[in-house]
Parts: C-alpha cells; sequence; structure tokens
C-alpha cells in the first residue's frame, strides 16, 4: 500500500486488514479503514471517508474519543478489483474542510479455482484433480517409482494469477511449489514429486492427492478433489555384485624392469 502526501494534507488514512499486496475477499467482506488523530481534533469534529473518490463513511468526534484513533468502515458493494484509493476529510466548526493523503491499495477478492460452494467443507470442486499417466493411476506407484520419483500435472484453474503458492499434499507431506510466474498463467503445471516425499508419506492402500493454492493477498482455494492411489513400500535395491578381488601377485608385462626370465 502506498501512501500520496503533501505538507498540507493531514495523514493517510490505514487499512489494517491489508496485507503487502493488497486487500482479499475475507477483508473485503468487513474492511476497517483506521484513521490517526490530527492536529487540532476537538469534539464536534465530522470525519467523511471517500473510497475511489464515493462518500463512504463518516464519524462526529464526541469528547471521549478525542486523540483517539477513529475506526470508519467501507461497505463490501464499494469494494471491487483492482487499485482503489482511499482518503477522508475533517470538518472542523468555523473552518474550511482539511484533506487527508490518499491511500492507494490494491483489491483481489477473487478465488484461485473460483468461489467454492459452502457446502463442499475443504474442498474446492472447480479444481481439477491432479494429473497422473493412467498406468500410476490404475495400479499404483511400485517401489521403483517410489525410489525414483512421480510425475504430475495440475491443471490451469479459473483466476490462475502471478504469485498463487500452491501446495501438493501427498499423504500426510506437503510440497510447496514455486510461485507462478507470468508465462505460466493459464498453462499446466508440470510437477515431479520427489522419492523423499514419497517415502516420508509412506506406503499406502488408498493414499489420498490434492492440492490448494493461495495467492498474492491470500484468497484461499481450498483443497482440490483428491485422487486416490496404492502405494507399495519402498524396497531398498540390491547392491550389485562385487567383482572378484584380483590376486595378491599380478605379473608385470614381459619387458618389464625387474621382471624374472
Amino acid at each position: 500500500m502506498t501512501r500520496t502526501a503533501t505538507s498540507t494534507l493531514l495523514p493517510a488514512p490505514t487499512l489494517p486488514q491489508a496485507n503487502r499486496h493488497g486487500i482479499n475477499a475475507l477483508a473485503a467482506a468487513h474492511l476497517q479503514v483506521d484513521i490517526a488523530p490530527y492536529p487540532g481534533m476537538e469534539e464536534g469534529d465530522l470525519i467523511e471517508l471517500f473510497w475511489n473518490h464515493c462518500f463512504a463513511d463518516s464519524r462526529r468526534i464526541t469528547a471521549c474519543k478525542v486523540g483517539t484513533a477513529t475506526r470508519l468502515r467501507v461497505p463490501e458493494s464499494f469494494i471491487q478489483d483492482g487499485a482503489a484509493r482511499v482518503h477522508y476529510q475533517v470538518l472542523h466548526v468555523g473552518h474550511g474542510p482539511a484533506r487527508s493523503a490518499i491511500a492507494q491499495v490494491g483489491v483481489k477478492t477473487c478465488y484461485p479455482g473460483g468461489l467454492p460452494s459452502a457446502l463442499s467443507g475443504d474442498e474446492n470442486q472447480n479444481l481439477a484433480p491432479v494429473g497422473l499417466p493412467d498406468t500410476i493411476r490404475r495400479h499404483g506407484v511400485n517401489s521403483s517409482q517410489v525410489r525414483r520419483g512421480v510425475p504430475l500435472t495440475i491443471e490451469p484453474y479459473l483466476n490462475m494469477a502471478i504469485g498463487d503458492a500452491i501446495t501438493l499434499r501427498w499423504g500426510d507431506a506437503r510440497l510447496d511449489l514455486p510461485p507462478i510466474q507470468a508465462e505460466s498463467v493459464g498453462l499446466p503445471m508440470q510437477v515431479w514429486v520427489p522419492s523423499v516425499v514419497i517415502v516420508e508419506a509412506g506406503d499406502d492402500a488408498r493414499l489420498d492427492v490434492t492440492y490448494c493454492i493461495l495467492d498474492r493477498v491470500g484468497n484461499n482455494s481450498r483443497w482440490a478433489p483428491v485422487r486416490t492411489l496404492k502405494i507399495a513400500a519402498c524396497v531398498p535395491q540390491a547392491p550389485t555384485r562385487l567383482a572378484r578381488a584380483a590376486s595378491t601377485y599380478q605379473p608385470r608385462q614381459p619387458g618389464s624392469p625387474c621382471e624374472p626370465g
């Protein structure tokens, strides 16, 4: 969040629910704006809050509130995705309105994968289950694949955006993937699940594999529908047979120094 300030303006308002990337859907539902005490604050002052230059809320200062911060609310209907500009003005008896500097903040209320249904619990059925090779889907992961690792695919999803952070859940193990880059938006993600993750989760006749997405402002997709797999135990690879030990004495080639005869 950035603030535009000059020496003639009151301090910009602050948005306590905003993170460094902006406002998410949860914050937008009950968005609060804080206004710090200002010089000459008196009983009877009227503070008016503006969101994108539209009046949003106001508060009359009472005697017990002089010298304390004022908290105002922005109606949820005012909040749209994109950049927002927030300021306030103070109407002081006997003076013209004193205006504040502008606080600029980004808003992103769209969930990765779309809005989860309230009836689906922790699952977002808008997301596709992880994609796996047909042989693994049919027969599970064998011990050789446990040692090597397993490929899987995460399909593009609604509202895919730069900075999305995906966490893969393989049984009880977790794998955090690198944040989405601009060139990856709208494309399937190819993921290699390393052996260490598979071994950590252990062998299982019915192991659940899923993922969730957290975007840059903190909107959480919830979990994708699970893919259930059979995972074999990790059998240690048999050691290679050692070559037969060489004899103690190996004669030199003919003509070598000190070779008898």
